[in-house]
């Protein structure tokens, strides 16, 4: 699986950190723990893509880190197409990875589920499950939406599906 990732994507993920605590939200000791790992995991490939240039979302956690929710963003042709996304941290995790949606896109590729979700279930998500529980949401935006927006995106632009806004 980690083969259909560029040699850029693999050199990235291993300067993230590797998480370390096996909790999820359903666990209420650890999982505080657990949520400070995410944060520092996601602070660690923020900088990573400002030092290279390649900023491309935003996130933030709501609900005590059940709920993630954020701005994504592709750049095109010159031309910048951006998105909203939000997720929800399954009651299995990190054994189970988050469902990222674009709602606005729902419908628009086959590449998507019920909802605006995106499809990872051929890359990403045996990987996740090689990897639980040291993968967590910094390895999902990475390994998951990234992939997924640089290969959907400009599939959808030119294919008169999606517009910049202006």
């Amino acid at each position: 699986m980690a083969e259909s990732f560029d040699s850029g994507t693999k050199d990235v993920v291993r300067k993230l950190p590797l998480l370390t605590i096996n909790a999820g939200p359903r666990d209420k000791d650890k999982w505080p723990d657990r949520l400070k790992q995410e944060l520092q995991a996601l602070i660690k490939y923020v900088q990573i893509n400002k030092e290279t240039d390649s900023d491309w979302f935003t996130i933030q956690p709501k609900n005590g880190g059940m709920e993630w929710v954020g701005k994504c963003w592709y750049v095109h042709n010159l031309i910048k197409y951006e998105f909203d996304f939000d997720f929800e941290i399954p009651a299995t995790y990190p054994a189970t990875a988050p469902e990222i949606q674009l709602p606005e896109l729902e419908g628009k590729t086959a590449k998507m589920f019920r909802g605006g979700k995106i499809c990872l279930t051929i890359h990403f998500k045996p990987l996740w499950a090689k990897n639980a529980p040291h993968f967590g949401i910094a390895h999902a935006m990475c390994l998951g939406l990234a992939p997924w927006m640089a290969a959907e995106i400009p599939y959808m632009v030119e294919a008169g599906v999606i517009t910049a806004k202006v």
